[in-house]
């Protein structure tokens, strides 16, 4: 039998190519393959609906805030970009870090931080705010704002004015709570919550969503404790994830879409299409080529 040339064989290989874009029309769903980011951890946070890893992934509502990125789980908001330490599922709960917030080890001068109003996030009940540094003639000091909490907030103040990091913000140790606030922000705790510091005139913040010691400030837990609504999970997110596949969004309207492993993704599961985790289907193709006027016959398998 004569050896076909290499340029006879290049007229066949756009076939394969057609083949295989047929094969995937023939799956249904939405045949076209988003870009392949959605995953089930970031770093060592396990992620699940609604959250996702990068758009197209996990609920439309958490996509435009929730990233991953170089391995670190990314939330965003009009304030800028903090990291998110630990998702807790069962309670629904979120903690964020903000490298500029102060603690009792570290304390210096911050950014302000905001809840989006159309965000689905709210501000933990347990979470305070603190301003530190603050302006003798700052609004929250108003008597008429009542914006302080001059209870339990003022054993707070004096527990964080007792750490060495308070020479961050040009403090001396045990100097008088006087500037201190536990922040009782007019918003409330939902979205639109916003510590703007510049405006409140103080010089940093720093937020406390557990205490443990209460009388021992360097036991305790900083960082910004957000809740979430966990009703987004539905039967043909559970449906999705039992065949495999990852919940996620497509299309203009975002609607619902089961992203497979192989990156491509259905409207309904992954079973019987070739994209479950277990294996893949292949395609067997017999193409008989007529070369140099000779009938040749090529067996193809196709993976998909």
């Amino acid at each position: 039998m004569p050896v076909p040339s290499q340029t006879q064989l290049l007229v066949y290989i756009p076939l394969l190519f057609l083949l295989q874009a047929l094969f995937s029309v023939v799956h249904g769903g939405h045949p076209v393959p988003i870009n392949g980011t959605c995953h089930n951890t970031c770093g060592m946070i396990k992620i699940k609906y609604p959250f996702g890893t990068g758009f197209g992934c996990g609920h439309p509502d958490f996509a435009r805030y929730i990233k991953c990125s170089s391995g670190s789980l990314q939330f965003s908001t009009g304030t800028g970009i903090y990291t998110i330490s630990s998702i807790d599922y069962p309670s629904n709960s979120v903690i964020v870090t903000d490298p500029l917030m102060s603690t009792c080890s570290s304390m210096q001068n911050s950014g302000s931080f905001s809840l989006d109003r159309t965000s689905p996030f709210t501000i933990a009940e347990e979470n305070i705010f603190v301003l530190l540094g603050c302006s003798t003639t700052s609004p929250v000091f108003d008597p008429d704002q009542d914006l302080c909490d001059t209870g339990s907030g003022l054993r707070v103040c004096r527990g964080l004015y007792s750490c060495k990091g308070v020479a961050g913000i040009g403090l001396q140790p045990n100097t008088p709570a006087s500037t201190c606030c536990v922040y009782d922000s007019p918003f409330g705790l939902s979205s639109g919550f916003a510590v703007d510091l510049p405006k409140l005139q103080c010089s940093s913040y720093t937020s406390v969503y557990e205490f443990g010691d209460e009388g021992d400030p360097t036991k305790w837990k900083f960082g910004i404790s957000l809740q979430y609504n966990g009703s987004y999970y539905s039967n043909e997110c559970k449906n999705c994830e039992e065949s495999g596949g990852l919940c996620g969004f497509a299309g203009l309207d975002q609607s619902f879409s089961c992203v497979c492993p192989n990156g491509m993704n259905t409207s309904v599961n992954c079973y019987g299409r070739g994209y479950a985790w277990s294996g893949t289907v292949r395609l067997d193709i017999q193409i008989k080529m007529n070369i140099a006027g000779s009938m040749s016959t090529a067996n193809l398998a196709m993976p998909f």
